[in-house]
């Protein structure tokens, strides 16, 4: 038997994502085992919203999973406004399903270009940030902010859709099927994608089961699971779509569900938008002048389908203005402690290809 090496790969390395590192034991170019490492990024969000007002806690659930910041909101915003008693209007439901949609897109985009770059694609990052672009207009047309949206709010929302963001949102739906499937060519015709994804880290059903695994890397071993149609909220329940699934449970199913999605994604904005009712935007009883003293007694537990897996936000409030205790549900972290099984006896090479695949954001892991 030969020796086995431990190296590092990360936490500063392009193909990690951030600030991951991943202690791993080599056999010549053979991985034997993978223990990734958190903690490099100390972000202390939970803790922070502990000592901060309700509304002012979305500042934080921005800054997680940064790439896809209004669905982070909707995910605190399913549990503060459970325990404040402070219902969204129905025009603010649809608003919000639209931009967690439009969210999810944005967020599959920038995993997509990255994901090229790490196994030697340039091409593929243009285009898919070219697309994501659009999204981003949108954004700031709604929020005036591209990343941190900070849209959403206890009650509703910051601001109506006027005439500009409907039109901008319907000419993104118009392309935004076209360049998808531009890129999906982009990489399914490539013979060098298909031999670095197929049948390249595997991950069986029960494996992903047991390491609490969710989103389309739980979608792509075989589970149709989808907190969307499992457990609907906002206005999930009221417009049709498809749970993407494969049972492949490789690399290259995990890169098609996230492409469906999309489609999906597009499939729901598309409705929304034509569905959006008129009336208020916001809870005339959750003034903005007001929402400082607002105060929440209980505990209250919810979930959501954020681009990552299922996101669940559990606070605790003791009749204060500020929450007594804020605990976040992680998909990415979940997602994350599942490589050390599916990324072993693998090539070098492969692992960087298998990583990928569990579009890892630190902002949310580091919370």
């Amino acid at each position: 038997m030969s020796e086995w090496v431990e190296l590092n790969m990360g936490p500063q390395h392009p193909s990690t994502h951030g600030v991951l590192r991943l202690k791993i034991k080599v056999e010549g170019e053979i991985v034997r085992e993978v223990e990734p490492v958190i903690g490099y990024l100390h972000r202390n969000a939970e803790k922070l919203c502990e000592n901060t007002f309700f509304c002012d806690n979305l500042l934080y659930f921005d800054r997680m999973d940064y790439v896809g910041a209004p669905g982070m909101e909707v995910g605190y915003l399913e549990a503060a406004e459970k325990l404040l008693g402070v219902p969204p209007p129905e025009r603010a439901i649809w608003i919000r399903t639209i931009m967690a949609e439009l969210s999810r897109i944005a967020s599959h985009l920038v995993w997509l270009g990255a994901y090229g770059l790490d196994l030697g694609m340039l091409t593929p990052f243009f285009y898919a940030f070219d697309l994501r672009e659009k999204i981003m207009t949108i954004f700031v047309e709604a929020s005036g902010s591209r990343l941190l949206t900070n849209y959403c709010s206890i009650g509703g929302v910051y601001q109506d859709f006027n005439e500009k963001i409907v039109q901008e949102i319907e000419d993104f739906i118009n392309i935004a099927p076209s360049k998808i499937e531009e890129l999906n060519s982009l990489f399914v015709k490539n013979d060098i994608f298909i031999s670095r994804t197929k049948g390249i880290g595997y991950m069986s059903k029960e494996v992903a089961i047991d390491y609490g695994v969710t989103g389309p890397m739980l979608r792509a071993s075989g589970v149709e699971y989808d907190v969307r149609k499992a457990e609907p909220y906002l206005a999930y329940s009221k417009v049709n779509f498809e749970i993407p699934v494969s049972s492949k449970g490789d690399n290259l199913a995990r890169f098609l569900v996230r492409i469906e999605e999309m489609r999906q994604s597009v499939k729901i904005i598309s409705q929304a938008i034509k569905k959006l009712p008129d009336g208020p935007f916001f809870n005339p009883k959750a003034k903005k002048s007001m929402m400082i003293r607002m105060r929440g007694e209980g505990e209250v537990y919810a979930r959501t389908e954020a681009s990552k897996g299922e996101f669940g936000v559990y606070i605790v409030g003791d009749g204060g203005v500020k929450p007594y205790r804020v605990r976040v549900r992680s998909p990415s972290l979940k997602n994350l402690s599942v490589l050390r099984e599916i990324g072993k006896n693998v090539m070098i090479a492969d692992l960087v290809a298998i990583s990928g695949t569990t579009d890892l954001v630190f902002g949310e892991i580091d919370r």
